[in-house]
């Protein structure tokens, strides 16, 4: 039917028309601009779902920066000890040639002390010194801020990391189950001659004096009893006294003294029971007789026991070393004890004497690695040493504790725990079992890593002071090494030495602690990151991004269909012409 009022052919082309250049419009837009959704009209679930996979991209490409950032003030503070380290170095060199007293004269000695004083001055500037952006590293403003200074049963305490969560508190609550313990072995009373009150008796045959050690013992065997015949006296009574240092009794006397009450057999016991060490007592005789001197040397001897009752030579090795001692007959077990402790630094073992225990041997030091171990060379055959030895080898045990109810590492004195909320190392007092708490209350630098700011996603470091106020530990503080302090080159060299072993180990330590912290923790977290974020990305092209390929035939389609559609319209807009035909 034909008509004129009404060209419906045209009205679908138009509507065809339209469509085809929407379609040409949406394939420009996406082509132009490289994503399939430019509006939410274009796909409503999409565009939530990229908008949110770009915010999460964002907060990771800042976690990402965030973590390089604190790689490098890592990178910073480590590079400031390293310097620390070498002049550390320097300083043990130098104490240890200072050691060498017997082939170095004062003024060589006071030049390496002033080399010490410098290398100081320089550690306190490194620790002021070192800055990022403005912040100080190293001078203690980045450590924890904690109670564990008021305890005093701890007597060093570092703070690796702490995760103080949304209370910005953490409270650390310390049980120690069993102290740390030496290794010791004991040879019993038992091991000497029996223990007694040492004694020695003199006079010429018709009266005597029996002088006895007041307490029994080897403390007063081999003391010499020395007479001395004095004119300058006169008529006094004798005197007596006692060196017990080089454990001689003097007795002082007037042989030409008148009348004989002055210098017979009971004034010259009167005179040595003065004595607090001693008593005398006289045999009983026919009277009283003019006191002579003996002819032959007088002492005591072996008489008070407690000596080796053969030869006895034995190797004992502690975690210092070894050393082999050898014993004669007689020696008593004071004088082993004392040998044994002569070379304590060189063995890492003392040695105490007691009449009730014999000689008990034990380790300096403290924990599992500490030893005892003794072993018998030769004794003759009359000896009780080795049958009354309680072993031939024993160690010391760790300290077991617990940190929040979470089994800490035990190493000696020494108890560590790395947990996700908590890493920290104390040191307690040697064989201390007292039990502690302390809070940690703030502090310490905080690196924001991942893309929540929420405690889980953060790192909390310790970074405490490098200063020489604040480097050392149970032995002693660096400072102590300057000139004039208690551990300077010519006031005690060996326990500068200590202090500078314990500081080099504990700057070492932080070296290593931040290195492992840069190397598992940061770099693993821009790996991870960067790996996350690059899945994100894909998954939001996937999403969001126009296909270039569909786009482009898309567009051709589109192209070929607005062409021949504008030729239909024109073609549907010539339909109602042909009506003139039928009125001619």
């Amino acid at each position: 039917m034909t008509r004129i009022n009404t060209n419906v052919p045209s009205l679908v082309a138009q509507n065809r028309l339209q469509r085809s250049n929407q379609d040409l419009q949406t394939a420009l837009t996406r082509l132009s601009t490289g994503l399939r959704i430019n509006s939410g009209a274009d796909d409503p679930a999409g565009l939530i779902a990229s908008e949110a996979l770009r915010n999460e991209i964002t907060s990771l490409g800042k976690a990402i920066s965030n973590t390089r950032r604190a790689s490098q003030i890592i990178s910073t503070a480590d590079s400031a000890l390293g310097q620390v380290s070498s002049l550390l170095n320097d300083i043990r060199g130098l104490v240890v040639e200072a050691a060498n007293k017997g082939a170095l004269s004062e003024d060589e000695i006071g030049a390496n002390q002033l080399q010490i004083d410098s290398s100081l001055e320089a550690i306190n500037r490194i620790a002021q010194t070192t800055t990022f952006q403005g912040q100080k590293l190293l001078d203690g403003s980045l450590d924890f801020i904690s109670t564990v200074g008021s305890v005093d049963s701890v007597r060093d305490a570092n703070i690796d990391q702490a995760n103080l969560g949304a209370t910005g508190q953490i409270d650390a609550e310390i049980v120690i189950n069993t102290a740390a313990t030496q290794a010791t072995l004991n040879a019993s009373a038992s091991a000497f001659s029996a223990s007694t009150a040492a004694n020695v008796t003199f006079g010429n045959g018709t009266q005597e004096i029996t002088l006895t050690a007041a307490t029994a013992g080897a403390d007063f065997n081999d003391v010499q009893v020395q007479f001395v015949d004095d004119a300058t006296l006169g008529n006094a009574a004798p005197q007596a006294a006692y060196d017990a240092t080089q454990k001689i009794v003097t007795l002082t006397y007037n042989s030409a003294a008148t009348p004989s009450t002055f210098n017979d057999f009971d004034a010259v016991a009167t005179a040595l029971n003065g004595l607090t060490e001693f008593s005398a007592a006289v045999s009983t005789g026919p009277g009283t007789t003019v006191f002579t001197e003996p002819a032959a040397a007088v002492t005591t001897g072996k008489t008070g026991g407690e000596v080796l009752t053969d030869t006895l030579v034995f190797q004992l090795n502690g975690v210092s070393g070894a050393e082999t001692f050898n014993f004669g007959a007689g020696t008593s077990s004071t004088q082993v004890a004392e040998a044994l402790n002569l070379v304590s630094d060189s063995t890492g073992i003392s040695a105490t004497a007691s009449s009730a225990d014999g000689l008990t041997l034990t380790s300096t030091a403290y924990g599992s690695d500490s030893l005892v171990n003794i072993e018998v060379i030769s004794e003759g055959s009359s000896g009780d040493f080795t049958a009354n030895l309680s072993g031939t080898r024993n160690t010391g045990s760790d300290i077991v504790a617990t940190v929040n109810g979470v089994e800490a590492k035990g190493e000696a004195n020494t108890l560590s725990i790395n947990t996700s909320s908590l890493d920290l190392v104390l040191t307690v007092d040697d064989g201390s079992s007292t039990n502690f708490s302390f809070s940690i209350t703030g502090g310490g630098a905080l690196f924001q890593l991942g893309p929540d700011v929420t405690s889980n996603q953060q790192a909390r470091l310790g970074l405490g002071s490098v200063s020489t106020g604040q480097l050392g530990g149970a032995t002693g503080r660096l400072y102590e090494l300057g000139s004039g302090q208690s551990k300077a080159l010519t006031e005690d060299i060996t326990g500068a030495a200590q202090v500078i072993d314990e500081v080099i180990n504990k700057v070492t330590s932080l070296r290593g602690r931040l290195g492992a912290f840069q190397a598992t923790t940061l770099e693993s977290n821009i790996v991870s990151l960067n790996d996350t974020r690059a899945n994100l990305m894909e998954a939001e092209t996937t999403i969001r991004d126009a296909d270039f390929a569909q786009e482009s035939a898309n567009l051709t389609r589109a192209q070929i269909l607005v062409q021949s559609g504008t030729n239909v319209l024109a073609l549907a807009n010539q339909n109602p012409q042909n009506v003139l035909s039928l009125l001619r």
